[in-house]
This record gives structure tokens, sequence and C-alpha cells, in this order.
């Protein structure tokens, strides 16, 4: 199974890096955050990516074609214009980069590489600037046993701030960043058929919105609830933050 995953966007709430590289290269850890959504599909049995481009698609492109020296040690011998890896670390990947242009919107990339995935009988579907510790391949058996054109994770996000309980006027507890309103919202992992793509116009249709709701009119899409943890990218706030459980040897999205 391949998994497609959206790398175009401008990323502008994350200006302060994404003025020099598009979202998903922003580093987590020392790697793009795009590689650990690779790494994580990778966990689950899925090493057959195709990558939505747009804004700076060639930085995309530059690591991947030099992914040794992003990820190894290496010798330059100047004077006899030679280099040696040492210790590759190779990824049992095929990665396939398409550049989706630069002003479409999400259903129009995934139109754009319809001719990449109308062959198989289902593929995975994601945003390229989160992490999760989602059990990808029960969400793939889950979507195989119900039957329909779509199905999409639905997680509860955290409130983002700290909450307090007040009996009278006494503080009795501190909550850090409960659980929020307890509403179901997308959480951007998708397992899909490629029959879905007829149900997109142009480059300007957001996956979203139109596509989305009528197959919701439709009864062809499920829910796959998701109660672990899920953690968007859209601020530098997130960005620490997935920094810091990274550092803390305390990242839960790391399945490998």
């Amino acid at each position: 199974m391949k998994a497609v995953i959206l790398a175009g966007g401008l990323g502008t709430r994350l200006s302060e890096e994404t003025t020099v590289k598009p979202k998903p290269m922003i580093e987590v850890g020392g790697k793009p955050v795009l590689w650990h959504i690779l790494k994580s599909y990778s966990a689950h049995g899925i090493n057959d990516f195709v990558i939505c481009c747009g804004y700076r698609g060639y930085v995309i492109k530059e690591f991947f074609a030099n992914y040794f020296l992003h990820t190894s040690d290496v010798t330059f011998d100047l004077q006899k214009n030679s280099m040696e890896v040492h210790e590759r670390f190779a990824e049992p990947w095929k990665v396939t980069l398409v550049d989706t242009g630069a002003d479409t919107l999400t259903g129009g990339r995934l139109k754009r590489v319809r001719r990449y995935v109308e062959n198989d009988e289902a593929f995975c579907f994601t945003y390229g600037d989160g992490v999760s510790d989602l059990n990808i391949a029960a969400s793939i058996a889950f979507h195989k046993a119900h039957g329909k054109l779509a199905t999409m994770t639905a997680v509860q996000p955290p409130g983002r701030f700290g909450a307090i309980d007040i009996a009278g006027q006494s503080i009795t507890s501190f909550k850090e960043k409960p659980q929020g309103d307890g509403a179901w919202v997308n959480g951007g992992y998708f397992v899909l058929s490629p029959k879905v793509i007829d149900y997109i116009a142009d480059d300007s249709t957001t996956w979203e919105k139109e596509p989305m709701e009528r197959l919701a009119a439709e009864g062809q899409i499920d829910a796959y609830r998701h109660d672990g943890f899920w953690q968007p990218m859209d601020t530098l706030r997130d960005k620490m933050h997935l920094e810091d459980l990274w550092h803390s040897g305390k990242a839960p999205w790391k399945a490998w």
C-alpha cells in the first residue's frame, strides 16, 4: 500500500522557518518532520510514498537526493575528488516526489497524483506537518472491514491551556492541558479508495470541504477513533513541544 503525503503548503504560521523551507522540512530532533511521518508509516509496513510538493519543493527533493549526506558520516578526499559514505543508514523506502503546483489546494494536490494510486485497492493519505502514535495498520484493517470509500481518523485534541477546579472560591486542583470540549475532529490520517478522487473537481478544490462533505452525505466515510497521542505542528509553540518530547526520550510517535 502507498501513502500520499501533502507537503506543498506555505506554513505561514511558522514563518520563522518557512521563509527558506517548506513546512514538512522543519526539523524535530535534527530530522524533518516529514522524515518522522515516513518512519511512522514504515513501522506499520508502508514503505511506498507519494509526496505532493509545492512551495519550495526542491528542498524536499534535495533531501532525498542526498539522503546519505543527511544521515551518515562521510569522508571527502578533495585531492582525489572522491566521497566515502560510512555506515549507510538506508531505509526501505520508495519515494515519488510530484510537483503539484505552488498554489494548488489540498484536494487538487491529491487529484494531481491520481496516476500513482488509481490502480490500487486503497491508499493512505495524510498531511506532512504532524505526528501521532496512531495504529496505522489497525486503521487500514478497519477501512477494509467497513467497505466504504473513505476512512478518516478522528481525534479529540487537548485543551490549549491548563485548567483548575474551583469549589466556592478555593482552588482544589490543577489540570495540565486537560481534554478539550470532547468534540471529535479531523485527525488528518485517511485510508481512501482511489474512487474518492472523482469527488475532486480541480486545483481549487479543498479536500476537507466539498469532497469530504459529499462523501459524508452519501454515507461513504467512516471514522476510526484514535484516543492516543496526536499533535499537529502549526506554530512555533507546537514545534518546541515536539522538540521537548523528542529530547526527553518520551516521543509517543516514535514507533521505530
